[in-house]
């Protein structure tokens, strides 16, 4: 499987990178009338969503990827809180320490962990990893993908 593409996360007004699917349980516990489709070996779920904690609660505030945020949560264009999410985000932050082709699991030299419950996060915890070289690429990539074309 190759490392998939991550999905953003505004915390404390730094953008980071989502290690998670938070929409997953979602769209795995609802019958929506609509599928995503991926559109790259690196985007297996058809879309990037982008989240935001704000006042300890993590909401949904965009989706990219042919379904809209009108589409998937009519009357909610702009954001809606993510009640459904139970489980712990990992962003990772600072240079690479190891590629892993596949998932989430390259591994960099921080991971933030955030513990959420129903939506509202509980903890919060920094884990270092190691220190990289000095070359090494910083933040979060991708190194290979295949398009999905017609």
């Amino acid at each position: 499987m190759t490392a998939q593409a991550a999905e953003k996360l505004i915390y404390k007004g730094e953008q980071l990178r989502l290690c998670n699917e938070p929409l997953g349980p979602f769209i795995q516990s609802n019958r929506l009338p609509f599928k995503f489709e991926a559109t790259s070996t690196a985007l297996w779920r058809g879309y990037i969503g982008t989240w935001a904690i704000e006042h300890e609660r993590l909401y949904l505030i965009a989706i990219h990827g042919g379904i809209g945020m009108e589409k998937l949560f009519p009357g909610f264009a702009h954001g809606v809180f993510a009640h459904w999410y139970t489980g712990t985000l990992r962003c990772p932050r600072g240079a690479l320490l190891k590629y892993v082709h596949g998932g989430f699991r390259s591994v960099y030299e921080e991971d933030l962990f955030l513990d959420v419950s129903k939506g509202v996060v509980s903890n919060e915890r920094l884990v270092r990893n190691g220190t990289a070289a000095p070359d090494a690429a910083k933040g979060y990539t991708l190194a290979a993908a295949t398009s999905m074309g017609d």
